[in-house]
């Protein structure tokens, strides 16, 4: 069983839109629903849960059932951090051990296919692998003063994507122990990380951006302009103007 967890319960400020972002259009389509409809086109995705914050989740669902195509799935309340969140979405969904569990950021909506196969292929084999890109500028490490201390050699950075992948188990643990000792991480793979379980890498691609600001925003729409539209966000098209209006009546 492989699982998609989306946490979607953040503010957005970054993007100063006053609302959730992936409420937001891209190309027409939510942010929200191009990503779950990207995730429903892949075969090998058996169920969804997305997590967003508690005053939303009558309203998500609401939105979601006009959606047509969507794999099977749930939306749950998140936390006061995203960590609580993914945490949330775990434990509502019922599995075993080997189980697969994929953690996708929502404002993520350009993922591939062949992104998602690799993860969930990795995540069988070492039971945790993210997916990043080779990072393309130098880093410095700077200290407070702002004072350059280290240049990192950049062969061995990588910029970090979702979706990051794991056993349920692991995931599962790693999550539990973050919770009980007060330990906040800057994603996923740090809580598995920190429990001494190696997490690997998988290649993906530089298209896999998350929409964070309004840049961004222009990024992605001249990438859907330059790829082909998948068969499940066709066949919503109609709908989408509905589902528009329904988040801009709840906004204002």
């Amino acid at each position: 069983m492989v699982t998609v967890i989306f946490p979607a319960a953040g503010k957005g400020s970054r993007m100063q839109a006053g609302m959730n972002k992936v409420f937001m259009p891209l190309g027409g389509v939510p942010i929200l629903i191009r990503t779950l409809l990207q995730y429903s086109s892949c075969s090998e995705i058996d169920q969804m849960v997305v997590v967003v914050a508690a005053a939303e989740v009558d309203f998500v669902k609401s939105v979601l059932s006009k959606v047509q195509g969507l794999k099977p799935y749930n939306v749950v309340a998140g936390g006061s951090e995203r960590q609580y969140s993914v945490l949330n979405g775990i434990k509502s969904v019922n599995g075993s051990d080997d189980d697969i569990i994929l953690v996708h950021d929502a404002a993520r909506p350009l993922i591939s296919h062949e992104t998602i196969t690799a993860v969930i292929d990795g995540a069988k084999k070492y039971g945790g692998v993210i997916a990043a890109v080779a990072a393309k500028n130098t880093i410095k490490v700077c200290d407070n003063e702002g004072v350059v201390k280290e240049t990192p050699d950049r062969s061995t950075l990588w910029e970090i994507q979702t979706p990051q992948g794991f056993t349920r188990k692991i995931l599962l643990e790693a999550n539990d122990r973050a919770q009980a000792e007060g330990f906040l991480g800057t994603d996923d793979a740090s809580l598995v990380e920190r429990i001494g379980h190696p997490v690997h890498i998988v290649k993906s691609d530089y298209r896999n951006i998350k929409i964070t600001t309004p840049e961004d925003i222009i990024v992605g729409e001249a990438f859907i302009k330059s790829q082909e539209q998948s068969r499940l966000i066709e066949k919503n098209k109609r709908i989408m103007v509905e589902i528009n209006d329904l988040i801009k009546d709840c906004w204002q």
